[in-house]
């Protein structure tokens, strides 16, 4: 977005703007461009979904595409988890879907309809903060669902020494609760710092292009250009490297409750 002294302003594109004002009892609960991209991202997986649960005999490219991603995920949670992971398999595979989702839509070129931007939902910290508190929360209920107080064993591993018992409680007490924020901050961090680099990129070829001297679209635009493409197709791998840790992730914290010693 260019700003009044003709500069591209990389952090414009994370600005919620309100699309349907909205004041109740005091609060803003305005439907933004955020609401609408969340809601885009949730219907492009209802139709991924709906499109390949047709069960058919010879299945089509469509459904052995929502088969395999369902098999990847399946595959990825029971080696984790063990044979009682296959009831979090809808959890962490909903989790998966929806930040690929909301990660690759944010990438689409939506920008080249007049008057449309794309937004990225996972690059503000409270849909990643959500996301992290679900899956934490689900560690929670289930290891003292499980386990009940013996859940606090998870802070004392096994074979710790007598005279550390002081200090090697309270050290994984502290790994443990940084477990949402590290959640949160990773998937939070990635997509920014992408998308901000990508837009300074292109700032670059946009004004050397404007400039008026002839050599510089040779030396800032074209190599900027080249540089952009690159940034980019990273930044898609990024998208989909970055659901697949959140998932990861989320399925080893999950065997850290269901599969206590």
């Amino acid at each position: 977005m260019a700003g009044e002294s003709g500069k591209i302003d990389p952090m414009h594109q994370f600005q919620i703007e309100p699309l349907a004002p909205l004041n109740i009892g005091g609060y803003d609960v305005s439907f933004t461009n955020s609401s609408l991209f969340m809601l885009i991202v949730l219907g492009a997986l209802w139709l991924f979904m709906w499109g390949g649960m047709k069960r058919d005999l010879v299945p089509g490219r469509w459904q052995m595409a929502v088969e395999g991603v369902t098999g990847f995920v399946n595959n990825m949670v029971t080696s984790s988890v063990g044979p009682e992971g296959k009831k979090y398999v809808p959890l962490v595979f909903s989790l998966f879907m929806f930040i690929l989702m909301a990660n690759f839509m944010g990438m689409m070129p939506f920008g080249i309809v007049p008057g449309v931007h794309p937004f990225t939902v996972t690059s503000h910290l409270t849909v990643t903060a959500v996301l992290a508190v679900l899956s934490f929360g689900t560690v929670l209920v289930v290891g003292f669902w499980r386990h009940g107080l013996h859940f606090f064993s998870l802070f004392v591993p096994h074979g710790t020494p007598w005279w550390l018992l002081w200090l090697i409680p309270l050290i994984e007490l502290f790994s443990f609760l940084i477990r949402p924020f590290s959640l949160a901050l990773r998937l939070f961090v990635a997509m920014t710092a992408g998308h901000v680099l990508m837009k300074v990129l292109a700032g670059f070829v946009i004004n050397g292009l404007n400039a008026q001297a002839a050599w510089v679209p040779l030396v800032v635009s074209i190599p900027s250009f080249i540089l952009m493409i690159g940034i980019t197709l990273l930044e898609l791998l990024v998208c989909a490297i970055q659901a697949y840790v959140f998932a990861l992730l989320t399925s080893l914290y999950i065997n850290d409750a269901v599969n206590l010693h």
